[in-house]
């Protein structure tokens, strides 16, 4: 008789960040774990798993990984959304994980092997003045990165997604019942940003890979000045110039500018992906393991991708777990079309919370050797983490408005 799985349960932790991971267990004693983290959602996706998706899976073959996988799309009728598709995510990863470790092999070997020995990354530099900017641009090439992310600071606002006037390094979201609101301008950030990343270039030099975020701000005209204002810059790429719903709008961007385009963090199918990758409007899709149907489903949206000669970028923030990161890394290594990986990087208890095998050295990420995803969860550990509510800030324009993005 092949194996069943006979239990499942959710844990819901918060070592620096809030993570749901989803663990099943096998009748021959194997253990898979996948992420399900929806960063300010986290109860929801939680709560769509205990209730709508564990007791579904008790006594499935956890080798058919395919078949569980359109029986969950398929059988829910209400398909995709961010909740739904992580949920899949979830029971994908923790399939593949178990797959793995029944073979006795890393998940990239199961995925057809390495076609690259590592996968190169990206991490974030940012700091409100230039002078630190440039400061903390040179402390991540000391670390070893061979790309980086270069965000900085706005004249006249006091926050500017994630970079704050009196602190170093980045992160958007913060603790609390309700998300903080900012205050944003938008001609202020044109007139400001291209002046910043032509030093940050001319510091640097032609060697690095530079990298901007726009963070869905810009209304597609803007987005073409600002992408043919910093095509001297020559960034590897400028990300999410637009809101993601407004697909179209990449169009009128890509006409005025070769500066290249990524976008796709807030996908979750490969039909919110479909039309910028067939039209050739994008360079880099950014989907995410964790929020994207697992590795399952970004096997094929970056089949896809690879036939019009788009790169796979997925996205790497603080709030995918080290279990969904892990197998990015396995899908880097093992994807012909593999551009970069996102590494933001983790708060120490969530590396003590989620031992790992991958890792990261001379600016490339490695997945390790040890069967299935390599990522196991501290339980007890986690435990001491309750959840607590953090949520992405809300961006007003000077008028109060809400922005688009």
């Amino acid at each position: 008789m092949s194996d069943r799985i006979i239990a499942a349960e959710v844990i819901v932790t918060s070592p620096g960040r809030n993570y749901v991971t989803l663990k099943l267990q096998t009748a021959d004693g194997l253990v898979g774990y996948g992420d399900a983290t929806v960063n300010g959602r986290e109860l929801a996706v939680a709560s769509y798993l205990r209730d709508h998706v564990v007791p579904l899976l008790t006594g499935l073959d956890p080798a058919r990984i395919e078949d569980t996988w359109q029986y969950l799309y398929r059988g829910a009728y209400w398909r995709r959304g961010p909740i739904t598709m992580a949920a899949i995510s979830a029971v994908d990863l923790a399939l593949w994980d178990i797959k793995g470790k029944a073979a006795g092999m890393p998940v990239y070997q199961l995925l057809g092997g390495a076609v690259r020995d590592k996968v190169l990354a990206y991490t974030h530099a940012s700091a409100w003045e230039l002078p630190a900017l440039l400061d903390e641009v040179d402390a991540r090439r000391q670390d070893g990165f061979r790309a980086v992310r270069a965000q900085s600071g706005v004249p006249g606002l006091e926050t500017v997604y994630g970079v704050h006037r009196e602190a170093s390094g980045y992160e958007p979201a913060k603790r609390g019942a309700a998300p903080v609101v900012e205050a944003w301008d938008t001609d202020a950030y044109l007139r400001h940003v291209p002046g910043v990343l032509a030093k940050v270039r001319e510091h640097v030099g032609p060697e690095l890979a530079l990298l901007h975020d726009a963070h869905h701000r810009l209304t597609p005209q803007q987005a073409a000045r600002l992408g043919k204002a910093l095509e001297p810059a020559d960034l590897f790429w400028l990300e999410d110039v637009t809101p993601a719903e407004n697909q179209e709008a990449l169009r009128l961007v890509r006409q005025h500018t070769t500066t290249p385009l990524a976008i796709g963090e807030v996908f979750n199918s490969i039909y919110d992906c479909k039309d910028l990758i067939t039209g050739q409007l994008i360079d880099y899709i950014r989907v995410a393991v964790a929020h994207a149907g697992g590795i399952s489903h970004l096997r094929s949206i970056f089949a896809l991708a690879a036939v019009y000669q788009v790169r796979a970028a997925p996205h790497g923030p603080s709030d995918v777990s080290p279990v969904s990161f892990g197998a990015s890394v396995h899908l880097g290594l093992s994807t012909h079309n593999f551009g970069i990986q996102e590494y933001m990087g983790y708060d120490a208890l969530a590396h003590e919370v989620f031992p790992h095998a991958w890792s990261f050295r001379d600016g490339y990420l490695h997945p390790g050797e040890a069967p299935g995803l390599g990522v196991e969860v501290d339980e007890t550990l986690a435990a001491k983490f309750p959840y607590e509510p953090a949520y992405l800030p809300v961006a007003r324009r000077l008028d109060g408005s809400v922005t688009d993005w």
